[in-house]
């Protein structure tokens, strides 16, 4: 169960501030853990206690996500019976991506903005508020709506809650995100001049990473949700792969998707 390694394991800063609950003592009606109240104030709480933030955790999280994203959900449920809540109370896998995404707002900003300040203020803007948590309340919310009106068990089978708390819902979200931070914020950054030329190579070569990026995404996010025990048909949250997929191939008739983005952020 990797009690010392995983993102969910008992250890950590927070461990002399949790309590723990007997398998049998959890109240599924309670309204608190159906929306993570308790953990989501523990996480705003812990953002000005820098101290008490795991880094050394948090970068295991993001390694381990790209590498071996299951080996990142495996003690999802042990988190639950030791802190009572299966989402994160710990921000700093959060704060690292925003420290990530500003370094790539700066570097894009650098290569495309000519050193406007104006500019690169609206792209880091841009990348942390809007597209990292702008876009990651929009998707968390959904699949927390949807996950417990459509994906939970009709009837009551486990002794936990069985409902996705909304907290949660957003780790899922951050782990999934970086990945796709890694290709589409990096590597694209450093392919620029290829895959924004106008010929069908350089053409296949951008969308292919774009495919890849939100494939790994959608794959993330059902590894995240898959793990929870009460969820059912889990695996219909990869359908959009589906429809990526269908998007890529008639892509590769002529719409270079790295090319109409990039014009539409910097005018490349």
């Amino acid at each position: 169960m990797l009690p010392t390694s995983g993102p969910y394991s008992s250890t950590g800063p927070s461990l002399s501030n949790s309590h723990h609950s007997q398998h049998g003592n959890l109240n599924p009606n309670m309204s608190s853990n159906r929306l993570g109240a308790g953990g989501m104030k523990t996480f705003l709480r812990r953002l000005s206690r820098w101290p008490q933030m795991d880094f050394e955790l948090a970068g295991w999280t993001l390694l381990h996500v790209c590498i071996a994203p299951r080996r990142v959900y495996r003690n999802v449920y042990y988190h639950k019976q030791t802190k009572n809540t299966w989402a994160r109370d710990d921000p700093a896998v959060p704060l690292l991506i925003s420290g990530c995404l500003v370094i790539a707002g700066l570097l894009w900003s650098l290569l495309y903005a000519h050193y406007d300040l104006i500019m690169t203020l609206r792209t880091i803007f841009g990348m942390v508020v809007v597209q990292f948590l702008g876009v990651g309340v929009v998707v968390s919310t959904a699949l927390w709506a949807l996950s417990n009106r459509f994906l939970t068990h009709a009837t009551h089978t486990h002794a936990t809650d069985q409902h996705v708390e909304w907290p949660y819902a957003f780790d899922v979200h951050a782990n999934s995100f970086f990945p796709l931070f890694l290709q589409l914020y990096v590597a694209q950054l450093l392919l620029a001049p290829v895959v924004t030329r106008h010929n069908w190579v350089c053409l296949w070569v951008g969308n292919t990473l774009y495919l890849s990026a939100f494939t790994q995404y959608v794959y993330v996010t059902y590894l995240g949700y898959n793990a929870l025990p009460f969820l059912i048909r889990s695996e219909l949250l990869l359908f959009p792969i589906c429809v990526f997929a269908a998007f890529f191939l008639v892509s590769l008739l002529g719409f270079n998707i790295s090319h109409f983005v990039l014009e539409n952020m910097f005018g490349v």
